[in-house]
Formats: C-alpha cells, structure tokens, sequence
C-alpha cells in the first residue's frame, strides 16, 4: 500500500531484529515459493529449483552441524562464484552466532593467504575449483584454520591432499546436521545472535596491503533491508538475476538478503555472455548492477536502433510517451515493446550503483518504462546510504537519504561541494584491528566517506567524485575525473576511459587512456585505417567533450588502447593501479 509519508518513506515496510527472524520468514511466509533458480552448466537445459522450505531447512541442518564442530563464536570465510551453496552457508554461519568473512572469488593465491591470516578463521567454505589453492598454500602453523568445506564433492585421494585439515563436503555437512537433529542437537535452536556485535567481516576493494577490514553487525544489514522495503515495492512475484560477486556488500545486501526478505526467486547467471539468455529463459524482472553493465546495454540497444534506421522513430515515441505521462497514461511498455522483448521482456526494474552514471542513459531506460533506481553507499554502510525511490527521481543524482540515515556535506566550497559524511543504524562499528584508520572515518558520530558530493535545496545528494581522485588546478579548480569520463564514453565506439591528470611545470594537464572497440568505429568511420584510428579519436574527443566544457576541463592528450582498464570484481575501475601503468607512457 502507498503511503504518504515523505519523500524518503514511501512504504511502512518491516524491521528485521537479525538474520534469524530473516530466515524465519522463507518457513513462514514463502515455504512453497521457489527461492533459487540455476543451471549446473550453461549449456544445461534443464533448470535446477529450490524452494523456500528447502532452504531454511538446509540453513537449519547446516548450522547445526558447524555448531557440533565445535564453531560456535569462531570465523568462517566462503569463496565460490555465485551459487546456492554460497547463500545457504552464509546464512548457515550468521544465524549460528559465527563471524562469516566472505573472500573476492577472483582472489589471487597470495592475497587469499594474506587474507587468511589476517580475519584468523577457523573454516572456510570453498567451490571446487579453488581446490588446488588449499593444496599448495604455504599456511603458517599457527594459523587458525582447520576446517575446509567443499561445495563440491571431493575424492578420496582430493581429501588425502589436505589431510593437515579437517576436510568436509557440503553434501556430507548437511547430512550430518539431519543426524544431529534426529539425535536431539538442539544447539542451534539455542543460539542468541547479539545484533550489534560482529557479525560479518567484509575486505574492502584493493590489493590486500590496503584493503581494510570492515566490521560490520547483524543489526547494521537488517537497518538497510528496512530502509529499502520503504523505498522500492520488491515482491514474491519477482525474479532478480544474480551476477555482480556474492562477497560483495551491494549483491549480498540487496539481491540476497533484501531479495529473500521479499520472497523473490533469485535466477544465477551463468556468465555475463550469458546474461541476455539468462534474462529471457528465467523471466527475469530486475537485477542489481553497476552503471558500466547498463551502459554498455543500453549502447548496444541504441546501436541496433541506428542500423534498423529507426532513431527517429523512436525519438518520436518517447516524446509521444511523455506527452501521455502528464496525463497519467503510460504506454511506454507497450510502445516499447521490440526493446524490452531484447531484455526478456518482464524486465521492470533496475537497481545500480557503485559509481557515476551517464544521465543520458538513465533518462533512456525511463523512457522505456524500465524502473531504474540509483543508490549509493559503501561497504562500511552496509551499504546502501542514499537512493531513488518509485516515486522520487532526479536525473543525475544518486536520490536522497534513506530512512533513518542522516547525509551532510563537511567544509563545503563556494558551489557547496565537500566531503559527504552519513550517520545512522547501517554505519560500520569499525575497521577490524585498524584503530587508525577508525578514528579517522568516524568522528563525533560521523561516518567520512572520503566522496565529495553536494545536496541540492531539496534534499537530492549530486555525487562528483572521490576526494583522493579530484585533480586541483593551480587557479583553485577542482576536476573531477568521473565527470569527464562520462562523456567520453557517450562516444559509440569507446568501451571505457581513465582520465588521470598529470603534472607538468607547476600545474596540471588533463589526459584520457580510452578503451576502443575496434568493430564499432568501424561501424562509425567505415574504411578507417588502424593506423589513423588515434587520430580519429582524438578529433571526436576535441568536437564532442572539449568543445563542451569549460576549458580548463580540456583534455590535452589521448592515450588509445584495446586492452580493459584495471578493474574490481564489481567493474570499479582501479584507480591507483591504472595510473601506475599510465606513468609508462610518459
């Protein structure tokens, strides 16, 4: 029901006290309702589903088990692409009193050991393929870890490799739960879960001699599913595709667990070459994502529109389609319909974030009557701190605070752009063993985000950047990259851009390493020849970005190259590692 709140609340939605009282709900109110859908490889046909019921019963059996393992109060990690197994062994964990600490699945062999030692866990869940990972690791001898668990079924001669551990499979946990449970463990129904204690230790994006630990409780999650659920209306009747990385705060809070708060169906991709097939045959309806993903979509949607010759058809429409909204009459699905057929066709709602996005692309999603809502956050808010909502949009900003989440700009400059610093329940309790590195994001009940950012009279927060990425001119102006980058991915043959700037005499100048696809700058510039491929770009470059921009927002050189930029698991670009390759150029 539609509630006139504020602009912030639109539905009364419902607390979570923990991640118990969350998984009493699939028992309770959504048992017969499928839970997950997946293939075992892409090239099956055949659907695997679990229901509801059968995954609080296999959370259940599971976390008995660890418990008589003698894990109570101790740490385990998950490394696995995404997966049932993953979400049932996370909750497994949690609602067990136990810390989890979920590991980047692209983790190379030498991060994952540093990781290990420094989060001290006693067990680790683990995908197969990982295998050989834990068979060559030179782990100290002090390290706590003990217990390995296998997603996957292991050999006898697989177990015989890690005979340092105790080895288990996942098969085998469960069933030892079930016997556990018909012999009369109740230590699982035993179990009080302190919301404000550790809960979940995240490791932020970076290498591991930078990333920091984050802290995070039961009750810091459960604030941000109850501020979502008064945002956007998410239903049983919903499938959402998963495929931004599990371990990551965005998909496991949103997709997951805020997902399964609702009783949606949660389908698995099984790759992003997947993803277009993936949206078709499990009827999905929405999905979480970074800006990159859309934008790369929607290019290829735009280009398709080009070649058919239907660019003014469509412009047509979409003023038709607004004419219409004004008065209450939405036809943009049925108007649009060859488009949205593209993404599967019940594709209603999109949630991203993660970094800037191209206002343009935003408005064309809209106007094909897709619901695309904007948030922001961090790892160390749980994350979610700011978002769009059904109702309330406004183009180029990330929406405006959550539910019970105070944003505020500190030392803003004459256009009121400062660092952007929140408060409320979803705010991390800490960086693990980094008092340091404490201290200084939270101070007198503030979280600093180290984003800079301004709120408009109406309360719309305007992200421009990252304070330690903002270039500042000797005249006092400040350059935000992302700013620039934007614009230079409007161009249809650039994949992706990195603008760095770089020092020369006393100031600086503005440069821009630009990801070209080689097929559709041809499609731009027919007969092109490779060796004149820079300087084409170089000329859109001047036209189409510097001829509309201040210009000591110009870029001054171009860098082009077909090789990917440096990149996180969630498509966040690198920064400093992308900028330590660049300086090779110079």
């Amino acid at each position: 029901m539609l509630l006139l709140f504020s602009k912030q609340k639109l539905y009364e939605g419902e607390n979570l006290r923990d991640f118990r009282e969350l998984v009493e709900r699939y028992h309770t109110r959504y048992a017969q309702k499928t839970a997950f859908r997946f293939k075992l490889s892409p090239k099956d046909t055949q659907i695997q589903s679990i229901s509801y019921e059968d995954f609080y019963q296999d959370i259940r059996v599971l976390g008995t088990a660890l418990l008589s393992l003698g894990l109570s109060k101790k740490r385990i990690a998950i490394i696995s692409p995404n997966r049932y197994e993953w979400c049932s062994s996370y909750l497994a964990i949690t609602t067990s009193g136990i810390v989890v600490v979920p590991f980047d699945k692209a983790l190379p062999e030498n991060e994952l050991l540093q990781l290990l030692e420094r989060s001290k866990v006693d067990g680790i869940f683990f995908d197969h393929k990982y295998l050989s990972m834990f068979t060559s690791l030179d782990l100290p001898k002090d390290l706590p870890l003990q217990h390995l668990i296998c997603m996957d079924d292991l050999s006898e001669e697989e177990k015989q490799s890690l005979s340092r551990f105790t080895v288990s499979t996942y098969a085998e946990l469960i069933q030892k739960g079930k016997e556990e449970q018909v012999q009369g463990n109740t230590q699982y129904d035993e179990v009080t879960i302190g919301p404000d204690e550790m809960a979940i230790m995240l490791f932020t994006s970076g290498t591991t001699s930078i990333s920091k630990a984050v802290m995070l409780s039961q009750a810091n999650i459960c604030a941000d599913i109850y501020a979502l659920s008064q945002m956007a209306k998410v239903t049983k009747e919903d499938t959402f595709l998963s495929f931004l990385p599990l371990h990551h705060t965005f998909e496991s809070s949103c997709t997951f667990l805020y997902g399964t708060s609702c009783g949606i169906t949660i389908a698995f991709c099984d790759g992003i070459r997947y993803a277009a097939q993936n949206l078709k045959e499990y009827q999905v309806t929405g999905f979480v994502c970074v800006p990159l993903m859309l934008e790369a979509i929607y290019k290829k949607i735009t280009k398709k529109i080009e070649e058919q010759g239907k660019t003014g058809l469509i412009r047509f429409a979409r003023g038709l389609s607004r004419f219409l909204l004004f008065f209450h009459i939405d036809v943009r699905r049925k108007l649009f319909r060859p488009i949205l057929d593209q993404l599967g066709g019940k594709l209603r709602i999109l949630i991203a974030g993660g970094a800037p996005m191209n206002p343009e692309v935003i408005d064309g999603y809209l106007s094909f009557g897709i619901n695309l809502l904007q948030g922001y956050g961090l790892t160390e808010t749980s994350p979610v701190l700011a978002g769009e909502n059904d109702k309330y949009k406004r183009l180029g900003s990330v929406g405006f605070p959550l539910p019970g989440i105070e944003i505020a700009v500190d030392n803003p400059d004459a256009d009121g752009v400062g660092e952007l610093k929140a408060k409320g329940p979803t705010v991390m309790l800490g960086y693990y063993e980094n008092e340091e590195a404490t201290q200084n994001a939270l101070r007198d009940g503030w979280f600093y985000t180290g984003d800079l950012g301004y709120i408009d009279k109406d309360g719309y927060v305007f992200i421009t950047g990252r304070k330690k990425d903002v270039i500042v001119l000797k005249n006092g102006k400040n350059i935000y990259p992302e700013e620039l980058e934007i614009l230079i991915n409007q161009l249809p043959f650039v994949e992706e851009s990195f603008v760095f700037g770089q020092k020369q005499e006393d100031d600086y100048k503005l440069y821009a390493e630009i990801v070209y696809s080689e097929e559709n700058l041809q499609k731009e510039k027919p007969n092109l020849k490779p060796e004149e491929y820079e300087a084409f770009t170089w000329s859109e470059v001047k036209e189409k970005v510097n001829h509309t921009i201040p210009s000591y927002k110009a870029i001054r050189k171009i860098f082009i190259t077909q090789e990917p930029l440096i990149k996180t698991t969630t498509q966040k670009i690198k920064r400093h590692e992308e900028l330590a390759k660049v300086q090779e150029w110079f």
